[in-house]
C-alpha cells in the first residue's frame, strides 16, 4: 500500500514540475505521506494514542479558526455577482460527485471492502481543494477570480454540507454516522470557523504577519490526522484484511471517478453557455477534492481504525487529481491564450491562497 502512495507522489511531481514554477511544484501535502508511513512504522497505542487524539482535535479547532480568520469576505460576496459559475461548481462538487460515487458503488459493490467504499463515498462529499484548483485554473488561462471565490465558498459550504451528505449517502448504504460525530463537526469545525471569521478584522494583520504559524497548523493537522488514523489501523490489523490486489482496484476506481467527474464538469461548462475561461474554473474547481479538509473530518466522523480506511481513498485520489489536472491544464493553456490573443503564459508565481 505504501509503495503505491510513494509511486503516486513521485508521478505527481513529474506531472506538475514541467508546467509550473518551483513554488507550486512541491507536493501540496507531503506530510500526509509522511504521516501514513510513521503510522505504519511507529503506531501509537493505549494512553499515548489518547494523547495523540486529543492533540489532533485541538489542532483541528485551531485549523478551522485560522481558516475563518484568513477567508476574505470579498471572496464570498463576489459569489452574488457570478451566481451561475458558483452554482455550477457547487453542483459539481456536492451533487455530481456523490451521484458518481453512488453509481460506482452500485455497479461494482464487490470490488472493495465496505470500509473502503465508505472512504470512496466520503471522498465524494468533500469540498474542493483551494490551492491546486486555483493554480490549475491559472495555468490554463482561466477565470482565476471566479476560481478563488468558488473554492473559498466551496470550503465554507463543506463545513456543514459534507457531514450532511455523508449522513445521507452512508444512510442509503445502510451505514450510520453517530450524532456525537455530527456534534464534533459543529464544535470543532463550524463554530471555530465562524468565530475566526467574526474576529477577522481584529486578527487578520496578526495572522498575515505570521505565515509560518498558519503553515505549521495546516500541515501539522494533516500529519496528526493521518498518523493517528493509520496508527489505529495498524494496531487493529486492518491492513492485513485488505487483499493485495485491492489497492490497485481502489486506484483504478479513483481514476474512473475522476474521469467521470472531469467529463461531467466539461459538459456543464460547454452546454451551460460559459466562456472558455469560466469553463476552466468549473473544470478544475469542480473536479478536485480537499485532503486538508478530508483528513480532519474523517478523524472526527469515523472512530479509531476506521478513519485509516476512509482516508486512504482520499490520499490516492488527491495524488491522481494532481497528475491528471496538471496535464490537462498544460494542454488547455495554449488554446485559451490563443483565443484571447495573449502570447505569454499566465502567471502562477504569485501568492495562491490556501484556506483549506
Amino acid at each position: 500500500m505504501l509503495q503505491t502512495l510513494i509511486w503516486l507522489k513521485r508521478e505527481r511531481r513529474a506531472a506538475i514540475e514541467p508546467h509550473v514554477p518551483p513554488n507550486l511544484s512541491r507536493p501540496l501535502h507531503p506530510l500526509a505521506d509522511r504521516g501514513a508511513r510513521r503510522g505504519d512504522d511507529f503506531p501509537v497505542r493505549g494512553a499515548l494514542a489518547g494523547i495523540v487524539d486529543a492533540v489532533t482535535l485541538a489542532a483541528i479547532f485551531a485549523l478551522f479558526f485560522l481558516h475563518g480568520v484568513r477567508l476574505p469576505r470579498e471572496a464570498l460576496l463576489s459569489g452574488i455577482t457570478d451566481w451561475r459559475l458558483h452554482a455550477a461548481i457547487l453542483g459539481s462538487t456536492f451533487i455530481v460527485f456523490p451521484l458518481a460515487g453512488l453509481a460506482l458503488s452500485s455497479l461494482f459493490p464487490g470490488l472493495l471492502t465496505p470500509a473502503l467504499w465508505t472512504g470512496m463515498l466520503f471522498l465524494c462529499a468533500l469540498p474542493s481543494t483551494v490551492q491546486s484548483s486555483i493554480a490549475y485554473t491559472s495555468m490554463a488561462g482561466g477565470n482565476v477570480g471566479g476560481a478563488v471565490a468558488a473554492a473559498a465558498f466551496s470550503n465554507l459550504s463543506g463545513v456543514f454540507l459534507t457531514p450532511l451528505l455523508v449522513t445521507l449517502i452512508l444512510g442509503a448504504q445502510g451505514a450510520q454516522i453517530s450524532l456525537a460525530g455530527i456534534g464534533k463537526i459543529v464544535g470543532l469545525l463550524f463554530l471555530p470557523f465562524l468565530l475566526g471569521h467574526a474576529l477577522r478584522p481584529l486578527l487578520i494583520k496578526l495572522v498575515a504577519a505570521r505565515p509560518k504559524l498558519t503553515t505549521i497548523v495546516d500541515k501539522g493537522t494533516i500529519l496528526l490526522a493521518v498518523y493517528g488514523a493509520f496508527s489505529a489501523a495498524v494496531v487493529e490489523g486492518l491492513w492485513t484484511r485488505i487483499p493485495p490486489g485491492m489497492i490497485a482496484l481502489l486506484l483504478l476506481l479513483c481514476l474512473l471517478l475522476l474521469a467521470v467527474v472531469l467529463a461531467a464538469t466539461a459538459a456543464i461548462g460547454r452546454f451551460g453557455g460559459f466562456s472558455r475561461e469560466s469553463r476552466a474554473a468549473i473544470l478544475f474547481c469542480g473536479s478536485v477534492k480537499s485532503l486538508a479538509s478530508g483528513a480532519p473530518m474523517a478523524r472526527i466522523l469515523f472512530p479509531g481504525a476506521a478513519a485509516g480506511m476512509v482516508i486512504l481513498p482520499i490520499m490516492l485520489f488527491h495524488s491522481l487529481q494532481l497528475i491528471v489536472c496538471a496535464w490537462i491544464a498544460a494542454r488547455m493553456a495554449p488554446s485559451i491564450r490563443k483565443r484571447a490573443g495573449i502570447n505569454v503564459a499566465p502567471s502562477v508565481t504569485g501568492h495562491v491562497p490556501s484556506f483549506i
